[in-house]
């Protein structure tokens, strides 16, 4: 078994851990959403607040590590293996801290939802944008367009447009952790404008050949 494999089985027993831990500490209703502004705008069940977090790493790591074994071209996954295993390993904390957010939040802390969970957006994103400057082609990982899946010389371009594009993105949210309440914009913006530009830069790439 290799370490990202390891790490996230042990992410899972963790949060699993935690939610037996703060189940008697918890009220009956718990926020479990928050709108862009940093507001509260839903709630569910103590049990699904603190187990829904568990059980999604649990269907997220399954589809992770299958996705490899399946795709089609399963033999150009190995060989960005080791960067897609590190992104494994990011998306868990990611998704770790998140749940450790919500928990302090429903036990009273107080700070600005919206402006704590970005750092870890940005780190997200620039991850992702070294993944996808690795990715070689294929159907499971990275920019999958109709051009992109049609073309290796596109997929290549694209997914190297796509590193910059979506490193940018982490940095641009970072940036935003220090604006308060239009924080959200920082990544809500350039995410919308770099998928406007990576399709369209994708597609002309298509038609130029």
């Amino acid at each position: 078994m290799n370490k990202a494999k390891i790490f996230s089985i042990l992410i899972i027993l963790i949060s699993f851990g935690v939610a037996l831990y703060f189940y008697p500490l918890l009220p009956d209703q718990v926020a479990s959403h928050w709108n862009v502004a940093g507001e509260v705008d839903g709630y569910m069940s103590k049990f699904w607040g603190l187990f829904f977090m568990p059980i999604l790493l649990i269907v997220m790591n399954l589809a992770l590590f299958l996705t490899p074994k399946i795709d089609p071209r399963k033999e150009n996954i190995e060989k960005f293996k080791g960067t897609y295993e590190s992104f494994i390993v990011v998306f868990n904390l990611f998704m770790t801290y998140v749940y450790f957010l919500t928990i302090a939040w429903n036990m009273g802390k107080e700070f600005e939802m919206t402006v704590a969970i970005l750092p870890a957006f940005a780190i997200f994103f620039y991850f992702a944008g070294h993944l996808i400057g690795k990715a070689k082609m294929n159907y499971m990982i990275g920019i999958k367009l109709p051009w992109t899946l049609s073309s290796e010389d596109n997929w290549n371009k694209t997914h190297k447009k796509g590193e910059y594009v979506f490193k940018i993105i982490g940095i641009m949210t970072l940036i935003g952790a220090f604006f308060g309440k239009y924080s959200f914009w920082f990544l809500f913006t350039p995410l919308t404008i770099g998928m406007v530009y990576l399709v369209v830069y994708s597609y002309l790439e298509y038609k130029k050949h």
